[in-house]
């Protein structure tokens, strides 16, 4: 199966709405932690979260963007941007 990377981006100010729907979030990338290759969240400088980034197996892409969708964080407004992307592992 292929690998796609879900790169989001949170809209400003939205720290609570993250604090608040995260462990729904992680009900959700845990009903598929088989597929799952990284997930975490992108960190600013601070390292205040600003984003995440998930690495996970699908079928094709729109089984990804699927899953992209039913995510809680997208589902209550978190994200400003958000894209799914082929992905192939090379290294290790």
């Amino acid at each position: 199966m292929p690998f796609f990377a879900i790169h989001c981006i949170d809209r400003p100010d939205s720290a609570d709405l993250r604090a608040e729907t995260r462990p729904a979030h992680l009900a959700h990338v845990n009903a598929h932690k088989d597929q799952v290759l990284v997930a975490g969240p992108l960190l600013r400088p601070d390292g205040r979260a600003m984003g995440s980034l998930l690495i996970i197996e699908f079928e094709d892409r729109d089984a990804a963007i699927a899953f992209a969708n039913a995510d809680p964080y997208h589902l209550a407004g978190l994200f400003e941007s958000r894209s799914v992307t082929n992905w192939h592992k090379v290294i290790p």
